[in-house]
């Protein structure tokens, strides 16, 4: 049996990411539907044994050129996967590899590709996507004719679980000279460690692109001081250094789960509603009635938030 779907993990540093796992099962479902197999490409140096989830078959790339992420040498061994494997879709997620290779892979295959996808799905042998336009206010239903189909998915667009599901994959080490690939990755830099741990709150007070800029902050400050709670922050806060790393919440940042979520200006991208869709209660506050965060909120509000807060406040 052929490969169908091809699903690119994530993993940079650290353990495989849920991410990888939502792909697997998006895979399996796309891969039953093409009537072949799911595999899984897996680059890097000393890997070891890791999780290949709901896959089939598992495309090892073991070289020390991928002991730290570059994109040239990372680009270079899919690339032989994708060949030695010859699937009629390639999924990757758009995190940090899916963001730097998708596009420079679909143009080195010649191979059609959709970007930030919600959603993809089979129409006969033809893959189609549905991907988000303009932060997600649009969404664009799209055929993808060729093979490979290269598609980027936004993280938290699948459930995790079915992909999850463990077998016992064959295992293909595919051999590539990486030795004139280009730049190689020196480390990985991770963010100074604060005194700030947002996963630990029983309550947040999060804030997004809504304040509006830096100088706002400190009236969302006064509003979880005054709750004696942390203040965190969606990915646009973070891009911008108005709040160091460690306050992000979302897919590249971290998971929390308290039992109230307070949500002040964030819009709800896929990527951020990753990180806190599990709290126990989620309140909203956002002037766009059509923004995706009341989608998963318990309870919201379209008045500004620059009126609600100091209003919050003052009562406690």
């Amino acid at each position: 049996m052929s490969v169908a779907v091809l699903v690119v993990s994530e993993r940079v540093v650290g353990e495989v990411p849920d991410v990888t796992f939502e792909l697997l099962g998006k895979g399996r479902e796309i891969a039953s539907a093409l009537g072949g197999e799911l595999a899984i490409a897996v680059l890097g140096h000393q890997v070891g044994e890791l999780p290949f989830g709901a896959a089939d078959v598992a495309y090892v790339v073991d070289d020390p050129a991928l002991a730290n992420y570059a994109a040239s040498a990372v680009e270079a061994a899919l690339a032989a996967v994708v060949e030695a494997a010859s699937p009629k879709v390639v999924l990757m997620s758009t995190g940090t590899v899916g963001l730097d290779l998708a596009a420079s892979l679909a143009a080195r295959l010649g191979a059609p590709m959709a970007s930030y996808a919600v959603d993809v799905a089979t129409e006969g042998d033809t893959v189609v996507a549905t991907s988000q336009l303009y932060g997600g206010k649009l969404l664009a239903e799209v055929a993808l004719e060729g093979s490979p189909a290269v598609v980027s998915v936004i993280p938290g667009s699948f459930a995790a679980d079915a992909g999850r599901v463990g077998g016992a994959p064959r295992i293909e080490t595919i051999a590539v000279s990486l030795d004139g690939a280009g730049a190689r990755g020196e480390g990985v830099r991770e963010p100074e460690a604060s005194g700030v741990d947002i996963t630990a709150a029983d309550l947040l007070v999060s804030v997004g692109r809504g304040i509006g800029s830096k100088e706002n902050l400190e009236l969302v400050q006064e509003l979880a001081d005054a709750l004696k709670v942390p203040l965190a922050a969606s990915r646009p806060i973070i891009d911008q250094g108005w709040l160091p790393k460690p306050h992000q919440v979302g897919k590249s940042g971290k998971k929390v789960k308290p039992q109230v979520y307070l949500a002040l200006g964030i819009s709800g991208a896929p990527e951020h509603l990753e990180g806190m869709r599990s709290a126990g209660t989620i309140i909203a506050c956002n002037t766009d009635p059509k923004a995706p965060i009341f989608e998963v909120a318990h309870y919201g509000t379209t008045v500004d938030l620059f009126d609600l807060v100091p209003e919050l406040t003052e009562r406690l």
